[in-house]
């Protein structure tokens, strides 16, 4: 195993679990404002990104690090640098800021684009969960893996009532079928796959920096994940404007499943 991810690991696990007493003391507390994009920031979203940023530029300075909270300008930042760390500082700012918790501080180290390893303070559970290709899934201190049953009449799905009005029918299907969990966090309902709390997940609305934590625990886990739209990954350059990134995530029977809901009545 590479010593550099190794050494990086240890360090994201470190600065993400720093971050987690600021994340508490404001829980339910923090005042958020609407962004441009009509999602909300908080004070903590910034504190906690700029943290950790500092934290991981301090030990590797040429490692490029990027947060929605920190990026000032919609104009493509280009990945050049083999290494790079993909930040949601408060994933479920909603829940934060209204006292749910199922919020999440999600941190991915991607190599060469593709994300190799993954770290989710899963603040309802006041667990680390982590992993990444080769190294195993962890719940805390408990390896982990995803679900194996095929679908079933208890089969639980994560899935956000969709933005789009077209893609209300295929909710409508979900529902019929599936079991629904809408938790308000992209980074739990995929790392929650990943470990076997939920069957699968539908999602329709998400930004590179919700799931990329997430995608780096499936492999591992003997999850998949298919996108409906171009993959994010590896990532070649980053913006807050990309486009909103649609999947399902689940074992291959759960996928199978899904894919067929989804395309037929």
């Amino acid at each position: 195993m590479s010593a550099e991810i190794t050494t990086r690991i240890a360090a994201a696990k470190q600065a993400v679990m720093a971050e987690t007493a600021l994340l508490l003391r404001e829980f339910g507390r923090a005042e958020s404002k609407l962004k441009s994009d009509g999602t909300r920031v908080t004070a903590v979203d910034i504190a906690i990104s700029q943290n950790i940023q500092r934290s991981l530029h301090a030990q590797f300075p040429g490692d490029q690090f990027f947060s929605e909270e920190l990026t000032e300008s919609p104009a493509p930042i280009p990945v050049t640098s083999r290494f790079c760390w993909m930040l949601d500082p408060v994933d479920g700012t909603n829940n934060y800021t209204n006292g749910i918790p199922y919020v999440a501080i999600s941190l991915a180290l991607l190599e060469q684009g593709t994300p190799v390893y993954g770290v989710i303070y899963d603040l309802a559970r006041r667990v680390l969960i982590h992993g990444g290709p080769g190294r195993g899934v962890w719940d805390g201190d408990h390896a982990a893996h995803a679900r194996r049953e095929p679908p079933h009449g208890n089969t639980l799905i994560g899935f956000h009532s969709p933005v789009e009005k077209s893609h209300v029918e295929q909710g409508r299907r979900l529902i019929a079928r599936f079991k629904i969990r809408g938790l308000g966090s992209s980074a739990l309902h995929l790392a929650y796959t990943a470990i076997g709390l939920l069957d699968g997940v539908v999602e329709h609305n998400n930004k590179v920096w919700d799931i990329a934590a997430a995608v780096a625990l499936l492999p591992e886990s003997g999850a998949e994940i298919h996108y409906m739209n171009q993959s994010p990954f590896p990532l070649r350059e980053f913006t807050v404007s990309a486009p909103r990134i649609e999947y399902i995530a689940g074992n291959t029977a759960v996928c199978h499943a899904l894919l067929k809901t989804l395309a037929t009545g």
